[in-house]
């Protein structure tokens, strides 16, 4: 199974409190931080509610 690498690009503040909580599901908190997370529906659907903040790639 694959896996993504997803990476905030731009900064949370002042974003609506869902959209806070979304990044923080995914372990992002600040601009920088990256994580890779297994590439499954639930995970798709968190990056295309906060898409726009992120930069995703796949990692085999």
């Amino acid at each position: 199974m694959a896996n993504l690498s997803i990476k905030l690009v731009k900064s949370l503040n002042g974003r609506l409190e869902k959209q806070v909580a979304t990044a923080n599901s995914l372990g992002l908190r600040k601009i920088g931080d990256t994580t890779v997370q297994p590439d499954n529906d639930c995970t798709r659907g968190k990056i295309a509610k906060i898409g726009y903040l992120l930069q995703v790639t796949e990692v085999k």
